[in-house]
């Protein structure tokens, strides 16, 4: 992936706050409170350029008018490996805890994906080369820039690289409606990978057969399901529950 935009203030300043290479931050006429300010500053600090453009050509830079009045470019999103993913987990001494996404196609669910898995601690998540949505800008703006801090993996085969987490000790859950029991009464402490399908079609057969097991969150109301973000959440935290309990 060649270099990109990336818009909104607090993916910036997440961005900057990193080692990541930043060429450019543009910032549209007029605008100088708040965290704006903060992101001058920092730029100046790391002696990265500053460009003030009008609206009309930040909209034009950005691909979008939501770019609360600044963009970054920024050089190409480097992913990580599995085997990356494992070494973090090893190098914290703790049992891997990853998401496997399952071809979730929508950018902002991604992001919101990354958001949640960031925050409960989890080492990384693993995404298909193909069929399902990259890290893009709009991935940066919905994760609020936790995508910088989380290692995210592509592989062009789901099943396999389950097969593989598999034989490195990690139990794999697939969220399923049709699970056996309820996410909560799964013991999903230790080493685990949490299978999310994905928009409208869910896990698909092939890897649902490679899952462990199966385990849905129930639904009381007459909403028919959750989508992938707020599964993610739900099963996120319920990882951190039965690992960590109150610990902070």
């Amino acid at each position: 992936m060649s270099e990109q935009y990336i818009v909104g203030r607090n993916p910036i300043l997440e961005i900057l706050r990193t080692d990541r290479h930043v060429d450019t931050i543009f910032i549209a006429e007029g605008e100088s409170r708040g965290s704006i300010n903060r992101i001058m500053d920092i730029a100046r600090d790391r002696n990265i350029r500053i460009e003030r453009v009008n609206k009309g050509r930040l909209d034009r830079i950005s691909g979008t008018n939501a770019h609360q009045g600044v963009a970054a470019l920024v050089g190409p999103y480097e992913y990580s490996s599995v085997d990356g993913i494992l070494n973090i987990a090893a190098k914290r001494d703790e049992p891997p805890f990853i998401l496997i996404l399952d071809g979730i196609e929508d950018p902002h669910n991604l992001g919101a994906i990354i958001r949640s898995a960031e925050a409960g601690g989890a080492h990384g998540i693993i995404i298909p080369k193909r069929r399902a949505a990259q890290v893009t800008q709009t991935v940066y703006k919905s994760s609020a820039g936790s995508v910088e801090f989380l290692a995210i993996a592509r592989v062009t085969n789901i099943s396999n690289t389950i097969d593989n987490l598999k034989e490195k000790g990690l139990w794999i859950y697939g969220a399923d409606m049709d699970g056996r029991k309820n996410h909560f009464d799964w013991d999903l402490s230790g080493p685990v990978g949490l299978v999310i399908g994905s928009e409208g079609r869910g896990i698909s057969r092939l890897v649902g057969e490679k899952c462990d097991a199966l385990l849905r969150i129930p639904i009381r109301g007459r909403t028919s399901s959750l989508n992938a973000a707020n599964a993610a959440s739900i099963l996120i935290y319920e990882v951190v529950r039965q690992n960590y309990g109150g610990q902070g």
